[in-house]
């Protein structure tokens, strides 16, 4: 049964907080599920405790803080800029290192107009921080950019439901090589309707509406229950869609060699430029953007060449947008002690009536003390 009790580490991470300049938020543990639901992903979805209000709405024991802090802020109707700090439990179901129950702290930057300087802060503060409570601890830090990504992708000119199934992979390696499998040897569509079939391959889209209304009339199916007709006949003609297109081998292998770049940071603006020209992309504005935050970095006093940057390398969270990193304990260990990333389009889904980039991160506190233990034990 894990403690209820802040880790001792906690006392030095809210000092921290206080001292760049944050707003330390109390987030309630009970929250609405919806936004959980809809935004952060099957990785977490499928790992939320769930529970129901007397009046049937779908609550959840707190199993995160970014999307709360943001719906905080959006109810609040706080102006921006603003840092918010937090440091409490979330609940999720266990998945690495048995615990269910953990606490977590951290920091979200809302607002802030320069992109680079605040992705910059964000792994400045987090990579400090860990300084600060683990002197003895040496760390690794590794970034991705889902930004580049994505630039890759649509430079390659694949269809948007393809473009849409890779971004949403992006992180999950797994999920990815089977993607490029499918787009390296496409399969059929197989198990349709004689008369579905016929409708796509002639184009009738308006016919195949007609038969699909038509069928689920006959079937009892309520379009008010389910999708409706128009939605379904889009959704067919997109998978048909999908299924026959391929990447040509020499599109295939500038992907597969973006997703093996896994360099330092201080190689990779060479690295991506001498990828772009060798395959033909136009992906420079990115790289540009990619290029500032080097630089901020710099400024920021982190060293770039302790910085791993590996091109497939994301977090299983669908908010996030551009920058992605962790860090961890360096050496066979590897225990994750920090997270986070870049979430422009969060607080616009989540209600917020004009556009609020964002950018934060947070600290796993239980790994943190356990491996301020271990660094004692072995000193």
């Amino acid at each position: 049964m894990p403690s209820t009790s802040l880790p001792d580490c906690a006392g030095a991470i809210l000092q921290a907080f206080a001292a760049r300049d944050t707003a330390l938020t109390d987030i309630p543990v009970i929250q609405p599920a919806a936004p959980f639901l809809d935004m952060a992903g099957e990785a977490l979805r499928r790992r939320i405790f769930m529970t129901e209000s007397e009046t049937g709405e779908s609550l959840c024991l707190r199993p995160e803080f970014t999307i709360p802090v943001c719906a905080h802020h959006i109810e609040n109707n706080a102006g921006t800029p603003k840092r918010y700090a937090y440091c409490g439990m979330v609940f999720r179901q266990a998945r690495d290192d048995g615990a269910s129950e953990f606490f977590q702290a951290g920091i979200e930057d809302l607002g802030s107009a320069d992109f680079a300087k605040a992705d910059a802060r964000a792994i400045a503060d987090a990579l400090g921080i860990l300084r600060e409570c683990l002197p003895d601890v040496r760390f690794a830090v590794t970034l991705g950019d889902q930004n580049l990504f994505e630039a890759v992708v649509g430079a390659l000119g694949l269809p948007g439901g393809w473009q849409k199934r890779l971004i949403h992979a992006f992180g999950n390696q797994k999920r990815l090589e089977t993607l490029l499998d499918a787009l390296a040897r496409p399969q059929p569509v197989g198990g349709l309707d004689r008369r579905v079939a016929g409708f796509l391959a002639d184009g009738d889209e308006a016919g195949l509406i007609a038969h699909i209304d038509e069928t689920m009339q006959a079937t009892g199916y309520s379009t008010n229950a389910s999708r409706s007709p128009e939605e379904i006949a889009r959704r067919l003609k997109e998978k048909l869609a999908l299924s026959v297109t391929s990447l040509d081998a020499e599109a295939l292998d500038a992907l597969t060699t973006f997703l093996s770049l896994d360099i330092g940071l201080d190689q990779a603006s060479d690295a991506l430029t001498g990828f772009a020209e060798k395959f033909g992309l136009d992906i420079g504005s990115a790289i540009a953007a990619f290029e500032n935050r080097i630089a901020a970095i710099a400024e920021s006093g982190v060293a770039v060449a302790d910085i791993t940057y590996r091109a497939a390398f994301g977090r299983p969270l669908d908010y996030y947008t551009g920058l992605v990193f962790e860090i961890t304990e360096a050496g066979p260990r590897a225990a994750l002690l920090a997270g986070g990333g870049r979430y422009d389009r969060l607080l616009t889904l989540l209600g917020a009536s004009g556009h609020i980039p964002a950018v934060g991160f947070s600290l796993w506190l239980d790994r943190i003390e356990r491996a301020g233990s271990q660094a004692k034990d072995i000193r």
